[in-house]
This record gives C-alpha cells, sequence and structure tokens, in this order.
C-alpha cells in the first residue's frame, strides 16, 4: 500500500483498529491501487468511490473485537445501500438492520439473510410489515403501542407469527449533534423504560407475537465509550426482568452509533468500546445484536468533485465545485466536517491538522446560500479542472442525495485491489424525468350522494 501518509494515516494512528485503504503515492491519491486522477478521467465528476478491502476489513475487526460475545452484527443499511455495498457485506457473514420496504427489498436482491435482519423505525406501513413478515426477518424493533397493536393485527391476518424487539429510550445522553440523538425521553425513538417493559409483556400475551429482543440505538457518531455502556447496562437490567415470563427473548440488541474521524474526534478504538460492553453482557444469557452503518462504511469512500472557478467577493474566497448540496447534503444538514483535500500534489496533513493555504469556501453550484462543504478552510491553491477530494462520505453521503436542482445523481464506483466497477451509474436527465407525464389524463374522483354541485 506505500507509505502510511495522509490519508491512511487517519485510521492508522496509535492504538485505533480501523485502517482505510486510501493513501497519496508518487503526488497522487490511490484508493487501494487505484489512482483517483485516472478513475475521475474515466468516470467523470463527480462521483462517489469506494474501498471493498476497507469495508471488508472494517467489518471483520468489528467480529474480532468481539469475537468472545459472538455478535449477531446487522449493517445498518440506511448508511450506504447501494447494491454492491450490501452484497459484499452479505459475504462477509453480515445480517442487516432496515428501515423500509426498499430497504427490504435491496437487501433481498444483494442475498441478504431474512432470518438475520431486523426492521427499525418509527413509522412502519402496514404494507412494510406485511412484506417482511412474509420475507422471515428476525424481528422488528417496535417503538409505540399502536405500532404494536398493527404488527400483531398484520400478524393475525397473515396466520404467520412475527418476532419482535421493544425499542426503548435508555434516557442516556451521547452528547452528539442534536439532529443524531435518539435516546432521550424528548426523542422520537422508541419508548421510556417502563412503557417498554410493559409493551413487551404485552408483545409475550399475543398469539402471533414472538418478543425475541429489548433494542436500544442513543445516537450516531458517538464518541464517548460511556453512554454506550450505561445505556447496554440498563437495557440488559429490563431484559433480564423480562426474560422469566419470555421464554424466546434472546437478544440484546445495543444499536449503532460508533463514531468515526472526520476531523480529529478522539473516536474510541473498537477495543474500548468492547471492552466496556462485554462485562454487561457476557454470561447475561442474551446474544448481542450491533447495528454499525457508519462505522463500516464511513471511512471506506470518498467524493471526486473538480474544480469550476475560483471567485473573490469582498475579502472572501470560493472554490466552486462540480458537485452539490444535492449530491453530499452533511455539511448543510448537520453541520458535518469533511477533510477535503487535491488529489494530485501534496499529501493532506495528519489528522487534526488543516494544512496551508489561503482560507477559502468550497461551495457548489446549487441555488441555496447552504450549498457548501467547507467554510473558511485552508487550502492549497487549486485552478479551474483540478481534482478535489472530499474524504469521509461512505455514509449518509450518496444515499442522502437528492435531484434538486434537477442535477442527475452521480456514479458510485466501487474498487477492489487494482479493478473497479461502476455499481451505480450516472443519471441522465431522461432517467430524472421518465415517471413525469406532462400530458396525463385528467379524471374526476366524483362527488358524494347528495352533495352539492
Amino acid at each position: 500500500m506505500g507509505s502510511p501518509a495522509g490519508f491512511a494515516r487517519i485510521l492508522r494512528a496509535p492504538g485505533k483498529t480501523t485502517v482505510d485503504h486510501f493513501d497519496h503515492r508518487d503526488g497522487r491519491l490511490h484508493c487501494e491501487h487505484v489512482p483517483l486522477d485516472a478513475l475521475a478521467a474515466e468516470v467523470g465528476t463527480p462521483a462517489f468511490v469506494y474501498s471493498a478491502s476497507t469495508i471488508r476489513d472494517h467489518a471483520s475487526r468489528l467480529h474480532e473485537a468481539f469475537a468472545s460475545l459472538d455478535p449477531l452484527i446487522c449493517y445498518a443499511a440506511k448508511a450506504n445501500s447501494n447494491l454492491a455495498v450490501l452484497e459484499l457485506l452479505a459475504k462477509e457473514g453480515c445480517g442487516f438492520d432496515i428501515v423500509s420496504g426498499g430497504e427490504l427489498a435491496r437487501v433481498l436482491l444483494a442475498g441478504g439473510d431474512p432470518a438475520k435482519v431486523v426492521f427499525s423505525g418509527v413509522g412502519k406501513t402496514e404494507e412494510e410489515m406485511d412484506a417482511a413478515i412474509r420475507a422471515g426477518v428476525l424481528m422488528f424493533n417496535v417503538e409505540s403501542e399502536e405500532e404494536l397493536d398493527v404488527l400483531g393485527a398484520v400478524a393475525t391476518r397473515l396466520e404467520l407469527d412475527a418476532g419482535v424487539a421493544i425499542r426503548v429510550n435508555p434516557d442516556v445522553d451521547p452528547k452528539t449533534h442534536r439532529y443524531i440523538t435518539t435516546g432521550k425521553k424528548e426523542n422520537k425513538f422508541g419508548v421510556d423504560l417502563e412503557r417498554g417493559e410493559a409493551l413487551a409483556r404485552r408483545a409475550v400475551a399475543h398469539p402471533r407475537l414472538v418478543l425475541r429482543g429489548i433494542q436500544c440505538h442513543i445516537g450516531s457518531q458517538i464518541t464517548d465509550v460511556k453512554p454506550f455502556a450505561e445505556a447496554v447496562e440498563r437495557t440488559r437490567d429490563l431484559a433480564l426482568r423480562l426474560k422469566p415470563d419470555a421464554p424466546d427473548l434472546a437478544y440484546l440488541d445495543m444499536g449503532g452509533g460508533y463514531g468515526i474521524f472526520y476531523k480529529d474526534e478522539n473516536a474510541p478504538s473498537l477495543k474500548d468500546y468492547a471492552d466496556v460492553i462485554e462485562p454487561v453482557v457476557k454470561d447475561c444469557g442474551l446474544q448481542l445484536v450491533m447495528e454499525p452503518g457508519r462505522l463500516i462504511v464511513g471511512n471506506a469512500g470518498v467524493m471526486l468533485t473538480r474544480v469550476l472557478y475560483n471567485k473573490t467577493s469582498g475579502k472572501r474566497r470560493f472554490v466552486i465545485v462540480d458537485a452539490g448540496m444535492n449530491d453530499l447534503i452533511r455539511p448543510s444538514l448537520y453541520e458535518g466536517y469533511h477533510r477535503i483535500w487535491p488529489v494530485t500534489g501534496e499529501p493532506p496533513p495528519p489528522l487534526g491538522e488543516e494544512g496551508d493555504g489561503d482560507l477559502v469556501d468550497v461551495v457548489g453550484p446549487v441555488c441555496e446560500s447552504g450549498d457548501f462543504f467547507a467554510v473558511d478552510r485552508p487550502l492549497p491553491v487549486v485552478t479551474r479542472g483540478d481534482l478535489i477530494a472530499v474524504m469521509s462520505v461512505g455514509a449518509y453521503a450518496a444515499v442522502m442525495g437528492s435531484n434538486y436542482n434537477d442535477r442527475p445523481r452521480p456514479p458510485e464506483v466501487l474498487v477492489d485491489g487494482d479493478r473497479f466497477a461502476v455499481v451505480r451509474e450516472r443519471e441522465t436527465h431522461a432517467d430524472m424525468m421518465r415517471k413525469e407525464r406532462p400530458d396525463a389524463t385528467y379524471r374526476s374522483l366524483g362527488t358524494s350522494e347528495g352533495a352539492s354541485t
């Protein structure tokens, strides 16, 4: 892989247990053994590029760190639901955490085992429940009393059992961004511990519901192990209270939310997580379920984009690129930080350092003031046509893309060793408009009997 400079240093810092497969060699950024400037010339920009080796490594190292607990690792498909990524993880033996019928369809198409699928989310429809029960998913993470009632009714109608896990809010503050905190009482997700116990007992009493687990999920991009330990302990205690009356209760689901490196976060190693979780779970008689997403794919991707123009307005300097907030919305939505650096030339500075250069705003062409990737960021001088990499975009990036401003979504490319494959083609204008019908025939729904005309 060459010297561990630049990008490779991001996850190879002392004590860290995950690695990525991006590095600078001979003045060029590579993904594994593929030079990204050459790849961009082949597939165009903007484009997302993922490293298969990084994804495999992260899944494997997670298994290794928690080996003593033999966890069921259910990759959170919402982080990156590209079929090639899902297929890769299915071959690695992962289960899946899904939040929609569409994700269920993707997981099944990618070869995922439905018996290792958990269905999360606060707003499952009856149609989604129907499809998931028929598919034989392991369990639904139920988040409200009404949802449990509807799930029971659907299972009764189908004359099939539905596995259930109750998602509880352990009321633990993970101290992450307010938009991605999920485990406090005021959040929309799950139910408090008292309601959770009552709801679990209702599930046990239902003839078509099978209580298989208790689940919690306290947020995303969490960089402190203590909230995890506290949340899992409270969830375990509830499960153990229920166990004598719930013979099928076999799983303790701790969700996901493990932090990764975007800027200079002191993200714990996988061993750090395991060291606080293992004493809580070991010998409790329940199998640990984990729902990582970002941890596995977040640092496995970069977005390639070209400089369109440089512009000075007052005292501000703008670097305008051909990617926009429709391609990567995290900076606008979450104030998310992504390292940005030219693909050719000197390697980027070590993690936590921003390097030399004039302060610039890196912005896109979308007609919104919020269309930016970086504000007041030091960047080496770049000129029209230069190629820039936006790092750590393997999760919550392409999957959150849109066609705003009628911009086609970029391609997604998977690199494996010295080969690459376009695993999602670049959209065309025709693709975007294919479902629209400007010449559609108008129809009337009629009027109710006795209504005025």
